[in-house]
């Protein structure tokens, strides 16, 4: 029928010619749940009895869900077998984390819509799923910025932070014009990146370059072994010329090449953020997130230089989603205040990403529930607890995390003033292991909110 109605006149009908495509780019800083978010929303749309939020589930438009071969030969596919029986053991346990590019393409057969509907028939829409470390979207900030730049910027977060002592001291001792030595520079290299994983371990998120906490293959290479150093005029054969060249290699071989590559060529992104646990961390840990997130997301802003305005082309991210992860960690009673911290946080960079047409929401999810709710008494009060199994021991135990503040700037402007800690309250953060489950023939993996999250991200296309 389509060849009898023309390719031309069916587009300009409205009606669907071949199957829709939708690329969906998911990341997120270290431990903001990537790898289990993949894993829930497949499973949730293979077996869609806990998505009564996602429209097209609900009303019964998608006929059927399956896993295919992806369409990027050369991409590692993401371990979605694996991953699924980590989570549905008889012994649950967390899988590996991100640790590099991977894609899963999986396809909905959808029944006929609309008055059309005779005409197209069934349609088929393609959901290729990029997963991709955070780690290395930070490095989006380089594109912009000179080596002497990044090194004023690195440097001025080091000397704030006392994981930076090893790395700080050695540098004293380095005078950046002194002549080009290879054992100096790798020392001085080698002695940042573990100040970098210290950092993340903190609770830091701007830790770039994000190669030297997930360096991969690259790992011992020319391109990874450089450091910050003062800004000067480095002569030519200097510690600091070389160092200036490796970082600018990087930027062009490593930086450039990945968001060619990948991050063009999204059109919906999930941002998974660990708001909890920067929260636990401090306020300087809220807002180095705050900054890094908003450095992050200028890639949503075509045109800012010539080589992202090339990338993304006439193409652009359509929408992003802002997700606070782990909300299972709360009763649902701090849910909502959960998300609005999460709006404000990242209030500079929604801005940034809307500025460029990309609509854009945050909201608070589990991909993964690990717990279960309970009201106790405590000191005449009502508290709303969340009671699952430690990680650590395995133990069942009832966890409170403190009270989070009705009104966001009560914790932002904290965190913007530089304080060392919160002014009246301490935030815990518990580590739960994988509950075992027990789920029914039609349903996926428990879950809180992924079905509003995925209804934002993709539900219009379905």
């Amino acid at each position: 029928m389509a060849a009898f109605f023309g390719d031309g006149l069916l587009r300009n009908l409205g009606i669907p010619v071949g199957d829709t495509v939708i690329r969906l780019g998911v990341t997120g800083l270290s431990r903001a749940g990537k790898t289990v978010f993949i894993t829930s929303l497949v499973s949730n749309l293979l077996d869609r009895g806990r998505m009564p939020q996602l429209v097209a589930a609900a009303n019964g438009d998608i006929r059927t869900a399956y896993l295919q071969p992806q369409p990027d030969d050369t991409v590692p596919r993401f371990a979605y077998e694996d991953h699924y029986h980590a989570l549905t053991s008889a012994e649950p346990y967390w899988p590996e984390g991100t640790r590099r590019t991977s894609q899963l393409r999986l396809s909905l057969r959808m029944n006929p819509r609309g008055m059309l509907g005779s005409v197209t028939g069934e349609r088929v829409v393609h959901l290729d799923i990029i997963d991709y470390p955070g780690e290395w979207l930070l490095d989006l900030g380089l594109l912009e910025k000179t080596y002497s730049a990044w090194s004023t910027q690195a440097l001025g977060r080091a000397r704030g932070r006392a994981e930076a002592e090893g790395f700080l001291a050695a540098l004293s001792l380095i005078d950046p014009a002194q002549p080009f030595d290879e054992g100096v520079l790798r020392d001085l290299s080698q002695r940042f990146a573990t100040y970098l994983q210290a950092a993340r371990a903190a609770g830091y998120s701007d830790c770039t370059p994000g190669r030297f906490l997930l360096p991969g293959d690259l790992e011992g290479s020319p391109v990874l072994t450089f450091a910050p150093l003062p800004a000067g005029d480095y002569p030519r054969g200097s510690l600091g010329a070389e160092a200036r060249r490796r970082y600018d290699a990087y930027v062009a071989q490593v930086v450039k090449p990945f968001f060619r590559d990948h991050f063009a060529k999204i059109d919906r992104q999930i941002v998974l953020v660990d708001v909890l646990g920067a929260i636990h961390a401090g306020p300087r840990a809220v807002e180095d997130l705050r900054v890094a997130m908003a450095d992050i997301l200028g890639a949503f802003r075509p045109g800012r230089n010539a080589f992202l305005a090339s990338l993304f082309g006439a193409r652009r991210v359509e929408k992003i989603l802002f997700a606070a992860t782990k909300a299972d960690h709360l009763h649902h009673r701090q849910h909502a205040r959960l998300t609005a911290i999460t709006k404000s946080l990242l209030r500079e960079a929604r801005d940034r990403a809307a500025f460029s047409g990309a609509a854009t929401a945050a909201m608070s999810i589990a991909a993964l529930r690990t717990t279960v709710e309970e009201d106790v008494m405590h000191e005449g009060s009502i508290l709303g607890v969340v009671r699952g199994k430690l990680l650590d021991g395995g133990r069942q135990a009832a966890f409170y995390p403190g009270d989070l503040p009705d009104e966001p700037q009560r914790l932002l402007s904290r965190a913007r003033e530089g304080a060392e800690k919160w002014l009246d309250a301490d935030y815990g953060i518990m580590n739960f292991a994988p509950a075992a489950l027990s789920l029914r023939a039609g349903d996926g993996l428990p879950h809180i909110r992924l079905d509003k999250a995925a209804q934002f991200l993709i539900g219009d296309r379905l």
